[in-house]
């Protein structure tokens, strides 16, 4: 069951701080290109995935293909992606033993959780951090003690 309890979702965004993005758009008007920013400015590094973007730059960050390129481990992926293109990337998730998937509001894939959380991973489904954040009081990286 999806780790969407307000303690848990705290919990995860205490300790997390990098975070691959999957489906990272570089138009500033996108919800993907706002939550890679507000996380940004809360102090996370966030590495944006897309396949269309690959080698560009995204608010300063390198856009890799899929998380299997990302050359340095990352805490949590976060999927701005159709639920039903979001298999495969769960797939890696567990591959890579990622210990934290997000998958934003509105993607809900309940078989795709179910196989993440029986492989270990931690799960938050149809939440937004960008809301979280601000809704638990989380202080930005770096100035927690």
């Amino acid at each position: 069951m999806p780790s969407n309890q307000p303690d848990q979702m705290r919990a995860i965004l205490d300790r997390v701080r990098t975070i691959a993005l999957v489906g990272a758009s570089e138009k500033t008007n996108r919800p993907s290109h706002e939550v890679m920013e507000f996380m940004q400015q809360h102090g996370y590094r966030i590495i944006p995935v897309n396949p269309r973007l690959e080698g560009q730059k995204v608010l300063g960050e390198t856009v890799y293909r899929d998380i299997a390129s990302i050359p340095e481990p990352v805490d949590m992926v976060e999927l701005f992606l159709a639920p039903e293109r979001t298999d495969a990337v769960i797939d890696q998730a567990i591959e890579l033993k990622v210990p934290v998937l997000w998958l934003q509001i509105g993607v809900i894939n309940e078989a795709g959780a179910a196989r993440a959380e029986a492989a270990g991973l931690t799960v938050v489904m149809d939440r937004c951090p960008k809301q979280e954040i601000p809704r638990q009081g989380i202080p930005r990286v770096g100035s927690r003690t």
